[in-house]
């Protein structure tokens, strides 16, 4: 995260329009993306941690492909799982104390399993394997995700060689992200 935090702005600007382009160029996700009724979920970044910003990810998705939906979620620290909500360009947000988007007023939690989960990361290895921020909120949505869904990481940084320390419970990476390149692992 250090090294992630000490991009400038225009480092985090230029990276994560790399990231956008290389998101929309790659086969596999256009694949999934041009299927009917695709469902997506996102992460909303933390910009105060400079997490790569999928805001224009958002914006071209409810563009070019406006019969797909859009989840993302709130963290429930009761019962340490993820609650999903549609997301829509009148979807009203608030930043909470820790700088997450979350939906101001009253959310309609939505159920299901999406075809297409972006997941937030730390980190990640060249076998797929991905340090997040802890508690293990994303492994159990991706366990309930099911094998069919396409699981993405961002980074702005290439893989490290071999994360030590990985659980039983922790789910792979489909493909991540970089600015330069899709490393796949399916």
């Amino acid at each position: 995260m250090t090294k992630r935090k000490a991009l400038v702005a225009t480092e985090h600007l230029l990276y994560s329009q790399q990231i956008l382009a290389q998101f929309f160029s790659d086969t596999l996700i256009l694949s999934c993306l041009a299927k009917h009724n695709t469902v997506v979920h996102t992460y909303l970044p933390i910009l105060r941690n400079n997490e790569v910003d999928t805001w224009p990810i958002i914006q071209q998705l409810w563009r070019d492909f406006p019969s797909l939906r859009i989840w993302s979620s709130i963290t429930d620290s009761k019962s340490h799982t993820l609650r999903h909500f549609q997301l829509t360009a009148d979807t009203a947000l608030t930043e909470t104390k820790w700088g997450i988007p979350e939906p101001s007023g009253a959310v309609e939690f939505v159920v299901g399993q999406p075809d297409l989960v972006i997941v937030p990361l730390l980190a990640f290895d060249n076998a797929g394997n991905r340090v997040g921020y802890g508690g293990g909120y994303y492994d159990r949505f991706l366990a309930e995700a099911g094998p069919d869904c396409l699981k993405i990481g961002l980074s702005f940084f290439d893989p490290v060689e071999h994360i030590t320390g990985i659980e039983e419970t922790d789910i792979r990476l489909d493909t991540c992200i970089t600015p330069e390149a899709v490393f796949s692992f399916r």
